[in-house]
């Protein structure tokens, strides 16, 4: 199939003055009504609301903390699984820890925080507070003791069946010894400090996530004993080859040297630990102009937040525990005594060996079949390929680099594109993106970008991209007040003769040529008018004064992103009680909002079948009998990270899909600006609804929820055989597509 011609990037087919292309620039950036392009969602977000007014049950929500620590179960499952690639294993251990300590820095801490001011009230699952807390300690608890245990009796001894051995300091050579003594003078102990504790010299502040050693000396010549603290160097490798394949933690290799740091002092003991803090942001927005600052400053304060847990070694002295104890201000159920090593995040550096045998086998994503019909080195011309049809893209199955990179390094070199706005969540720091729209505002276009500095836990890096992208001329806006701008979005409009067509990318994912390789992610590429139009009033909300509440091929939050799913629930109700088919399908990463949740509970009450596919917290209790017995919830973990969320109607036999940036979670539906796109083609639509039946099959691998709370696994069929997971299928279909277009 050909594309039809267009004019070359370097070619103008109709001259026009800067002034010309200013004044057109400046009516497109006004957006007058579009009067050919009138909303078609309904305006009424309740025009189909036929909903049962009965009082549905309590305790019909599961508890949101209970559900995500299962989430992390479902993680270590992973780890735990002998068919899980051996380096693939020790990663997964590694994110199982990433994941907890941002669990305690934000949801632990956040809960703490508003018991002790008095804020916390009882949870939708009906457990008070202090019941909450004592769960997530006891089941952490629990895990925490899994993980450490799996790595210690599994992974450890199967890296070492392999040649990779994860050691401690007494099992080295001699000559490896030695070795390490020169790096540690050479480059371990120049960085290091050594902090006493006496009266002269107060309890040091221990910052959030840090490794440190609690050291005990004794003054020889006194005999008195003294209490020091030596941080571990956060920026040193936390693995350090000894030899070929042979690794020790750095922390060993100081505390074997500790006399070297208190030379004439007679080194008694020492023992591990790590403490996690508070370091969720709390950031005042009255004044918008200053956000900027206001968040830099608070970033400074975050790692004083209050400290949450204490993990210390199982080893630990008494006495040393219980000054940590004291001086953290830390309750005994925030202690979590370990086997050594602490800190397993350092794994992932373990995982990044070369060992491609003990991996997941490669797989490079090709170009979408759309944009090139034939794989070459030349890049698509993606605008060509957009004016003859819309490009729904799957990522990391379909190239991030030349689809959604290209589209805007092409609209950044073009000389016909006026103008890119263009929303940034979360991106890399040698980002081809930011590039591409310095590259475009250093030529003269006209570029907006909505960084979102407020992104958790890449507050700085956003701070200086968004430095970096003024100083090129870019206009850089932060979005609307108390609110996040997570939706993600792209929009350039080019001059092609005598009119402007704008063409537009809508995404699940961040901007973030990376993690695009690593996430599931869903994108359309269109230059559909009214996607267009649409994506043009919503920028001049975010960068000006509109109001505008509904648009066309959009459902956008905080205003009618809920209501207009919900709107869609009750009319599903409506289509099964009138014989037509229904039903609702939905993939997300997590779903608590308890508003939609009831739509759910109703909708099944009316007997539509309703599939639920989410990757971690669900606070939907399914199977329930006269509640949920029409609903199923599956959950999906593997190689990639499931990322899309989608949202499919039966529609009386007309099916409508929808997908976009938002979660089911009240900080998606109240706090932020999410936008949902419906996707218009037959084809696609189809496409993303045998995806999820795919997910929701009982012959693909899953975790199954129940209505206890409790996540079964799927992973093998009656006679015991591997059931197929659904990110193998995908890969292999994308293979056997490149396969079958080879000339």
């Amino acid at each position: 199939m050909s594309h039809k011609p267009s004019a070359s990037p370097t070619e103008v087919p109709v001259q026009h003055s800067q002034a010309e292309r200013n004044t057109r620039l400046g009516s497109i950036a006004a957006h007058r009504p579009h009067a050919d392009l009138e909303p078609e969602i309904d305006a009424d977000p309740d025009a189909f609301d036929e909903r049962d007014t009965g009082e549905l049950p309590a305790g019909r929500f599961l508890d949101r903390e209970r559900s995500w620590l299962a989430f992390n179960e479902r993680v270590l499952e992973l780890a735990e699984d002998p068919a899980t690639p051996l380096l693939e294993r020790a990663n997964f251990l590694a994110i199982f820890a990433s994941n907890l300590d941002e669990f305690f820095m934000v949801r632990v801490a956040g809960l703490k925080r508003r018991i002790a001011t008095g804020v916390a009230t009882r949870s939708a699952s009906g457990l008070q507070p202090r019941e909450v807390l004592d769960l997530i300690w006891t089941r952490s608890r629990e895990l925490m003791a899994r993980h450490a245990a799996c790595y210690q009796q599994d992974i450890s001894p199967a890296l070492a069946e392999e040649g990779i051995h994860l050691i401690r300091w007494p099992d080295l050579t001699e000559k490896e010894q030695a070795r390490l003594f020169t790096l540690f003078r050479n480059q371990i102990f120049p960085v290091l400090t050594p902090l006493a504790v006496d009266p002269a010299h107060p309890f040091p502040y221990i910052s959030g996530l840090s490794l440190n050693l609690a050291v005990v000396v004794r003054n020889p010549v006194s005999g008195h004993r003294h209490f020091a603290r030596v941080k571990v160097p956060p920026l040193l490798s936390r693995f350090l080859e000894a030899s070929p394949q042979r690794y020790v933690p750095l922390e060993d290799v100081i505390a074997a040297h500790l006399e070297e740091l208190f030379p004439g002092m007679e080194v008694l003991a020492h023992h591990m630990f790590r403490v996690t803090r508070n370091e969720d942001l709390e950031v005042e927005e009255d004044d918008a102009e200053n956000l900027l600052q206001a968040l830099e400053k608070e970033l400074m304060r975050r790692r004083f937040g209050p400290p949450v847990r204490l993990e210390v070694e199982e080893s630990i002295d008494p006495g040393v525990l219980d000054l940590l104890v004291q001086e953290l201000k830390i309750s005994a159920a925030e202690v979590y005594p370990l086997p050594g090593p602490l800190d397993l995040t350092g794994l992932f550096g373990i995982a990044s060996l070369d060992r491609p045998e003990l991996k997941y086998p490669k797989f490079i994503a090709g170009t979408h079949r759309d944009l090139a019909e034939v794989e070459s080195a030349s890049a698509p011309d993606i605008f060509a390929a957009l004016r003859e049809r819309d490009v729904l893209l799957h990522h990391p199955y379909d190239s991030f680099s030349t689809s959604v990179q290209a589209f805007l390094e092409q609209a950044a070199g073009d000389p016909d594109v006026l103008a890119i706005k263009q929303t940034l969540y979360r991106t890399s720091g040698d980002s081809p993106i930011v590039d591409a729209l310095i590259d475009a505002a250093e030529s003269g276009k006209q570029v907006l970008v909505l960084v979102e500095i407020k992104a958790r836990f890449d507050e700085q890096a956003n701070i200086k991209w968004a430095r970096k992208l003024e100083e090129a001329g870019c206009h850089v806006v932060y979005g609307l007040v108390g609110l996040k701008t997570h939706c993600k979005l792209s929009l350039v409009v080019r001059q092609e003769g005598e009119t402007l067509r704008r063409y537009s990318h809508v995404g699940t994912g961040n901007y973030h040529p990376k993690t695009a390789r690593l996430y599931e992610d869903l994108g359309l590429l269109t230059a559909d008018p009214q996607v267009g139009a649409d994506l043009s009033d919503l920028f001049n909300r975010l960068s000006g004064y509109s109001r505008r509440e509904t648009y066309r091929r959009l459902l956008v939050a905080p205003r009618s992103l809920r209501d207009g799913l919900i709107a869609r629930i009750n009319k599903e109700a409506a289509h099964h009680r009138a014989g037509r088919p229904a039903y609702v399908r939905i993939k997300v990463n997590s779903i608590v909002d308890e508003a939609l949740i009831d739509a759910l509970y109703r909708a099944s009450q009316a007997g539509v079948p309703v599939d639920i596919w989410v990757r971690g917290i669900c606070a939907v209790r399914p199977g329930v009998p006269g509640l949920s017995e029409n609903i199923r919830v599956r959950s999906v973990l593997g190689r990639f990270l499931e990322h899309s969320r989608i949202f499919a109607f039966g529609n009386g036999g007309e099916p409508e899909v929808w997908f976009g940036s938002a979660d089911m979670m009240h900080r998606n539906l109240d706090r932020r600006i999410e936008a949902l796109v419906r996707v218009a083609d037959p084809a696609h639509r189809a496409a993303l609804d045998r995806m999820l039946e795919t997910g929701m099959s009982d012959a693909t691998s899953s975790w199954h929820l129940g209505p206890d709370g409790d996540w079964t696994r799927h992973s093998t069929d009656p006679e015991g055989q591997p059931l197929r997971h659904v990110q193998e299928m995908l890969i292999d279909a994308r293979r056997r597509r490149r396969g079958s277009a080879k000339p």
